[in-house]
């Protein structure tokens, strides 16, 4: 048997090649190469990690803070100037008075105390999404149920979600990773209050739409979108978890208007209004139709907005609604009024 042999079969003549001899390189020709190699991904801006909006500085709180005192202070003066003008006047108009005056404040420090409990509930909502982020990344199972308690507590009397619940707690026993609990309440409850949250995105905004493309003025169309965008707001709000009162929708509402800033404003040329309404249809609308559309659409990114910021957990398992995902529902506005016209 013979032995084996090695033989090269690079090379001429078959002689092995002679090894390189090191070549000298310039320091500033190095560069540094990253540990981690980011895949290539299309990436999309409805998709991105939105920050939370940045809290009033210490200058703006006290700003707040002493005019509010002032007027608080013109207000109780003004007030006791009133009633000591009704004692003197007659005795038992100043009582009528001083009751009056004692049911309003009554009021007033109830809808102070409503205020508060919605400010707190959204902060909560907002508290509860940073600690199930942390989850998904810790895998902490006590974490996990800490989160899941967090969410029966949120949602303890809501009738629509209580089999969700039952079947959440059922199902929660035998799962030992912080992050498959997190994940679990959002299959359970996020899925179904997702789905309502996007009918009322859809329903808002083919009205808007209907009513831009019908209204004769363009401060009618101006006024609508912004009600509608505040009434949707509210509505997902609500939905969530939250309930939002007069001070509560002004911070939902800063907090949406942030949340656009930093994913981009919608920009529609003729290209997608064609592939929205059809290649033939796009040039036989009328200029109104076509703002209706686009005033649907940016009522369909205030919709996607709201969801993100009072949703209570992070969108893992669910997919996140994107703007052209509601295309379809304004394509059926669009084809209704070609059939008119």
């Amino acid at each position: 048997m013979k032995r084996p042999v090695a033989r090269a079969i690079g090379g001429t003549g078959g002689r092995v090649a002679e090894a390189r001899t090191p070549r000298a390189f310039e320091p500033s020709a190095a560069r540094d190469v990253p540990r981690t190699i980011e895949p290539i991904v299309d990436t999309d801006t409805e998709l991105a990690p939105v920050a939370p909006p940045k809290s009033a500085g210490w200058l703006a709180r006290i700003a707040w803070t002493t005019g509010g005192i002032l007027i608080s202070l013109a207000l109780g003066l003004a007030a006791e100037r009133l009633i000591r003008d009704l004692f003197s006047t007659s005795e038992w108009l100043g009582w009528v008075g001083l009751a009056i005056l004692a049911l309003f404040v009554l009021a007033l420090a109830a809808l102070l105390t409503r205020e508060a409990l919605a400010l707190l509930r959204l902060r909560t909502l907002d508290r509860l999404r940073r600690r199930a982020a942390e989850v998904l990344l810790s895998d902490k199972r006590a974490a996990g149920k800490a989160v899941l308690a967090e969410l029966n507590e949120i949602y303890h009397a809501r009738a629509d979600l209580a089999r969700a619940r039952e079947n959440l707690d059922l199902n929660a026993r035998d799962i030992f990773d912080g992050s498959e609990i997190v994940r679990l309440c959002e299959r359970t409850l996020m899925a179904p209050l997702d789905a309502r949250a996007k009918v009322l995105t859809a329903a808002s905004a083919r009205r808007v739409a209907l009513v831009t493309t019908v209204s004769p003025r363009a401060l009618i169309d101006i006024a609508f979108v912004i009600y509608e965008s505040v009434r949707l707001g509210r509505d997902i709000a609500r939905l969530y978890g939250a309930r939002p009162g007069l001070f509560g929708t002004w911070r939902l509402l800063g907090a949406i208007l942030a949340h656009l800033a930093v994913t981009g404003g919608l920009v529609l040329t003729d290209g997608v209004v064609e592939q929205l309404v059809g290649q033939g249809l796009a040039a036989k609308l009328s200029a109104r139709l076509g703002e209706g559309i686009v005033n649907g659409l940016m009522t369909v990114r205030v919709g996607i907005a709201a969801m993100r910021v009072v949703r209570p957990l992070p969108f893992e398992t669910q997919r996140q609604p994107m703007v052209k995902d509601f295309m379809s529902e304004l394509a059926t506005v669009a084809s209704a009024e070609k059939s008119r016209g």
